[in-house]
Order: structure tokens, then sequence, then C-alpha cells
């Protein structure tokens, strides 16, 4: 019988063993983490790897892409970005080049490995943080606006917005009685958004990592061996987008707070890079694109058994009417004037 999502054939033989078939001896720890759109695995190795700093323990993590996703130029432009950055010393986790290659295949599943690297979340409420995070984004985006990616796509009203809203349209998925008052209020949304876009005007678009929020940076502490701060991961969705994309993820609250919050990020930022002050006004347009977006998401993925089991409450009455309100909020956040950095 075909299988009925594409991680049915991923075991866990499979994945030591793919590992295995790159020359690295796994003494049978495996954990898988917290991961949906890709399965991603820390494995435990019998000896570290060369480079590995000093007592660290023997992990690796090992990243399987869900297939037909990204082609393979569209992942081998996400592994030339983070190389371009690690070369810079900027400190993003990079995939390992094992027998010279950082996309591996072993039974129809493509895989990367990248090294372990542990921390936190960090303290979104310190300011010395704050400008911390915006020096290395700053210093992201000065390398991914040196040239544009041939291969991944641009984060647009298109493609996160108008097509995902046709989708769940046409999915089944929103209940009939809530079908009228969802299609309404995403539509005005949408032309909150499209009004965003249109006062912005011609703004740069650049390779971003994409999806920058606190998750996806790990803080560490300083050692006695090696300095603390943050390691960005997972540049999945790194992809040509506004600057703002990943700054706006960073701030949170009221308007007062987010303003100040962003203004420390700010300040670090443009030690390395001018922020044109045009985007702004995409904050709410691009948080309006992600809500959207992430519900096309979840029902694009929901026959993986995996998104039943950790999103109970999306295929439910009460989702739907928690994203009408949510959107109408947003419709009335559009409508505002930009944040004012603090």
């Amino acid at each position: 019988m075909e299988a009925i999502h594409p991680y049915s054939g991923l075991t866990p033989d499979v994945v030591l063993n793919a590992l295995e078939s790159l020359g690295l001896r796994c003494d049978g720890r495996l954990l898988a983490l917290n991961s949906y759109e890709n399965r991603v695995y820390q494995v435990g190795l019998e000896e570290p790897l060369a480079d590995a700093p000093a007592g660290r323990a023997a992990m690796v993590v090992a990243k399987f892409y869900r297939p037909a996703r990204w082609s393979d130029a569209q992942i081998l432009e996400e592994h030339a970005f983070a190389a371009e950055l690690a070369e810079a010393e900027i400190p993003v986790v990079a995939p390992l080049a094992l027998e010279e290659r950082t996309l591996h295949e072993r039974e129809g599943f493509r895989f990367a490995v990248f090294p372990r690297r542990g921390g936190r979340a960090p303290d979104l409420e310190n300011e010395s943080v704050l400008e911390w995070l915006g020096r290395f984004i700053g210093r992201i985006h000065a390398i991914g606006a040196a040239k544009p990616y041939a291969h991944r796509p641009r984060l647009d009203i298109e493609s996160f917005g108008e097509e995902p809203r046709e989708y769940l349209l046409a999915s089944g998925f929103i209940p009939p009685d809530l079908l009228a008052p969802w299609r309404q209020v995403a539509d005005l949304a949408l032309e909150g958004v499209r009004h965003a876009y249109a006062r912005a005007g011609e703004i740069q678009y650049i390779r971003v990592h994409g999806d920058c929020h606190p998750s996806n940076v790990l803080w560490t502490p300083d050692t006695g061996n090696a300095p603390g701060g943050p390691h960005f991961v997972d540049l999945d969705d790194s992809r040509m987008a506004p600057a703002v994309q990943d700054l706006w993820m960073l701030v949170s609250g009221d308007r007062r707070s987010m303003g100040r919050q962003l203004g420390r990020i700010l300040a670090g930022y443009e030690d390395f890079r001018e922020f044109d002050d045009r985007e702004l006004v995409l904050v709410e347009a691009l948080r309006t694109l992600r809500l959207i977006h992430y519900s096309a998401w979840l029902a694009r993925r929901w026959d993986d058994p995996a998104f039943p089991i950790a999103f109970p409450w999306f295929n439910t009455p009460r989702y739907w009417q928690d994203r009408i309100l949510e959107l109408r909020e947003q419709v009335a956040a559009l409508s505002e004037p930009p944040l004012v950095p603090e």
C-alpha cells in the first residue's frame, strides 16, 4: 500500500543508517527534536567530531527534509548562505560538509547533518540582548543583501496571502457557517496588506533568515572556554524578503513596548547596515500574511499524523472563530500608524 504521509518510511534504523553511510559511527542514542515541517533528530556518536569543542558531548543533529517541499537547488542555496555567514564569523549553525557535500540522500530521503548547539531562548526583556541580536541580524543582512537567491522564492502578498487564501477557501477545513465571515475578513486584511505595501513603496528584497522568532535563536552563557551569545538556527524558511521580516517577530506587547524593543534592536542593527524606515509600515502586514499562511500550512500538512497530535485544536469550529477575531484585530492594526522605534 502507498504510504499515506511522506515520513512513514523514516524509521530509526533509516536515520542511523543514513548517518553511518557518511562514516559517522552512531552509538544508538536517538532523540526526535521539536520539528514538524521536517524531521530533526539529535544523534549520539561513539566519538566527537574532529573539530568539536573540548568536553562537548559526541552529538550531531540530522535534518531530514520534507519530500517535495524544496528542490535540491533551493536546499543547497540555504546551505551556501549559512556557509557564507559562518565564514564571516556570524554564529549561524551551518551544515557539515561530509564526503565533500552538505546535502545527502538515503532511501528516498534528503538530509543534512549539523553540529549540535545547546542554549536557551534569549531574554528579550534585556535591552543589551536586543542590541546584541540587532548587531548580528545587521551582519546577516549585510551579507544577505550582497546577492540574491537564484532559486528560492520571495515572501510576498501572492505567496503568503492570496494563494493561501484560495487554498483555504477550497480546502473544506473552514466550517460552512464560518466560510463567509472568514472570507470577508481575510479579504479586508489582504486589502490592508496591499495598502501597507503601497505606502512602503519600492523596497529592497534581500536574503533573510525568514523565520527569526525567539525559538530559532539559541542563547548560550559565557563560560571560561567560550564567549556566550546567540546562535541562529534553522534557515529552512530563508527566502527573499524585506529586512524587517527578521525583526518584527522579536518584539511583542503593546505598541509602546514594541517600539522600545525595536529601537534597541535597530540601535545594534545599524552598527552594520542601514535600515530603511519605510519598512516599518510592513510590520503588521507581514504579521497578517504569516497568520493566513500558517492556517494554510496546517491544512496542507493535516495528512501527516504528527499534525493532528500536535495541533488538535486546528480542525475545530473554535479555531476558525478565533482566526476570524484575529484577522479583525489585524484589520484594525493595519489602519494604525507604523511603529516608532524609541
